[in-house]
C-alpha cells in the first residue's frame, strides 16, 4: 500500500481520485490549497503527489522545487485543466514523473499513478549511493544539487556528457568532477580547449601525424585522443569545432578509432568523451553550426549548470570555501566577513558568475589590506555601482506604487473604492474559474442568487 496526496481545489476531483486509488488499495488524503498540500508533504512521507496548477494560493508547478527539498520528496504527476505545452515542459525540467489533462479518463490517471510508484519503490529498493568526491563544488540549493546528482549517476557510466552554462559557472570542474569518480579516475584527463585550435592544425594537434605529413612535421606525434587513451577526453568549447572535423569525429566517437594525419594504420584509443559549451547547442544545430549528428552522439547526458544569479543562497558558502582556501594556501589569517558584505554580493547580479565572485573577495582583501573585516566598501567600483543605482531603482518603485495609491484615496470615495474593488474580484473570480458558477460559489463563499446578482450588476459574462 502507497501513501497518495491529491492537491485540488475542486472538490469532485480529490473525491474521485481518493475513491478511484482507494479501490486499488492506496492510503489516499486530500489539500484543497497548496500551503495545506505542502504542510502535509512536509509532516509525513508520501509516494506519490497528484498536483494541480492553478490553486487559489500559488502555482503547482512552480511549487516542485520546493517539495524537492524534502528528504523523502514523493514523486509529482502535474494536473491541469488547460493544454499547456510550455507548463509541460518546465514540469519536465523540474522532474515531474508526468503532466495530465484532467478531462481524460480515470485509466489514465490509474496508469500514470502505477507506473510512478512502480517507478519509486524500484529506486527505494536500492542503496543510495552518494560517496562522489566533489570538494571544489560548492553549494546546497536545489539548482546545484540537481546538477551533482547527475554527475554521481554519470560518474557510473561510460556515456558521453554535454555540460552547458554560461562563463565562469564552473563546467570544467564538473567535467574533473566526473572523471575523478569514474573508474578511468586513474588515467589522463586531456583537456582540448576547441576555442583556441588553428584551423590549420586541428587535426594534427586531435588525431597527431606522422614523420613528413606536411612541411613543418619533422617528427612522429601523438594527438591528444590517443593521450587521452583509458582516460577522459574534455572538448572545452565544443561548439567552436569547425564543421569538417566534426564529421571526421563521428566515427572516432562511433569506432574508437583514428588515422593520424599522414598516417596509413588506424589506431585505437578507448577515452570517455566530456565536452562543454556556453553557447546554445540545439540553436547552434538550428543555424547549421553543429551537425545534428554529432550534437546528439556527443550529448547522451546533459548537465546544465545554473548561473550564480539563479543561486544566490549559495554565496555565503562561496565566499567562506575561497577565504578558508586562500588561507590554506597563504599560511595567513583570513579576513572576517560582516554582514553588509554578504548582503551586497547577494545584491550583484554576477555576469561574471563563480570567477567574478572569487575576482571580487580578491579586490577585496586587497582593499581592506590589515583590516580585519570586509564591508561592502572593499569591493570593486562596478559592484557597488550596479548594487546603488539597483537600491535608487527600487525606491523609486516604490515611490510610484506608493503615490498611486495616494491618487486613488485622494480621487475616490470609500463607496466607489470598494465597487472597484468588488467589480475586479468577481472579474478575477470568474477568470480563475472559467466561468463555472458551482466552483465560483464555493471559493467565493458567495450564494448562486447572489454571485448572479453581482455578475449582473457589473455587466460580466
Amino acid at each position: 500500500m502507497s501513501k497518495i496526496l491529491i492537491v485540488d481545489d475542486d472538490l469532485s476531483i480529490c473525491n474521485t481520485l481518493v475513491k478511484s486509488f482507494e479501490r486499488l488499495g492506496h492510503d489516499v488524503c486530500y489539500s484543497l490549497t497548496l500551503n495545506q498540500g505542502l504542510d502535509q508533504i512536509f509532516s509525513n512521507e508520501f509516494d506519490l503527489v497528484f498536483l494541480d496548477v492553478n490553486l487559489p494560493d500559488g502555482n503547482g508547478v512552480q511549487a516542485i522545487e520546493t517539495i524537492k527539498k524534502h528528504d523523502m520528496a514523493p514523486e509529482i504527476i502535474i494536473m491541469t485543466g488547460d493544454s499547456d505545452p510550455q507548463g509541460a515542459e518546465l514540469a519536465m525540467k523540474s522532474r515531474a514523473w508526468d503532466y495530465i489533462q484532467k478531462g481524460r479518463s480515470h485509466k489514465e490517471f490509474q496508469f500514470s499513478m502505477l507506473r510512478a510508484l512502480e517507478y519509486r519503490h524500484e529506486k527505494q529498493s536500492k542503496p543510495h549511493e552518494n560517496t562522489i568526491q566533489i570538494e571544489s563544488i560548492i553549494g546546497k540549493s536545489p539548482q546545484i544539487t540537481a546538477c551533482i546528482e547527475k554527475v554521481v549517476k554519470a560518474s557510473k557510466n561510460d556515456v558521453p556528457v554535454l555540460i552547458t552554462g554560461e562563463t565562469g559557472t564552473g563546467k570544467e570542474l564538473f567535467a574533473k568532477a566526473l572523471h575523478k569518480n569514474s573508474l578511468r579516475a586513474r588515467n589522463n584527463f586531456i583537456v582540448v580547449d576547441c576555442a583556441s585550435l588553428p584551423e590549420h592544425l586541428v587535426e594534427s594537434v586531435l588525431f597527431g601525424h606522422v614523420k613528413g605529413a606536411f612541411t613543418s612535421a619533422d617528427s612522429d606525434r601523438t594527438g591528444l585522443i590517443k593521450m587521452a587513451d583509458k582516460g577522459t577526453l574534455f572538448l572545452d568549447e565544443v561548439g567552436e569545432l569547425p564543421l569538417t572535423l566534426q564529421k571526421k569525429f563521428l566515427r572516432v566517437l562511433q569506432e574508437k578509432k583514428f588515422r593520424p594525419v599522414g598516417g596509413k594504420k588506424e589506431i585505437k584509443s578507448d577515452f570517455r568523451l566530456i565536452s562543454a559549451t556556453l553557447r546554445n547547442v540545439p540553436k547552434m544545430v538550428e543555424q547549421g553550426n553543429i551537425r545534428e549528428d554529432f550534437y546528439f552522439r556527443i550529448a547522451s547526458l546533459t548537465i546544465d549548470i545554473p548561473p550564480l544569479r539563479d543561486r544566490k543562497s549559495d554565496i555565503s558558502l562561496l565566499v567562506a570555501h575561497y577565504l578558508d582556501r586562500k588561507n590554506t594556501v597563504f599560511d595567513q589569517p583570513p579576513h572576517k566577513i560582516s554582514k553588509d558584505f554578504i548582503h551586497a554580493l547577494v545584491e550583484f547580479n554576477w555576469p561574471g558568475n563563480v570567477r567574478e565572485l572569487y575576482n571580487a573577495i580578491d579586490y577585496a582583501g586587497s582593499d581592506a589590506f590589515n583590516e580585519s573585516i570586509l564591508f561592502s566598501k572593499h569591493l570593486p567600483d562596478n559592484i557597488r555601482i550596479f548594487n546603488i543605482k539597483n537600491k535608487i531603482k527600487k525606491q523609486t518603485s516604490s515611490e510610484k506604487k506608493d503615490a498611486t495609491k495616494i491618487s486613488t484615496v485622494e480621487n475616490l470615495t470609500l463607496k466607489n473604492h470598494i465597487e472597484q474593488t468588488k467589480y475586479q474580484y468577481i472579474t478575477d473570480l470568474m477568470h480563475h474559474t472559467k466561468g463555472d458558477i458551482k466552483t465560483a460559489c464555493r471559493l467565493s463563499g458567495l450564494s448562486r442568487g447572489h454571485l448572479y446578482s453581482l455578475l449582473k450588476k457589473y455587466n460580466i459574462n
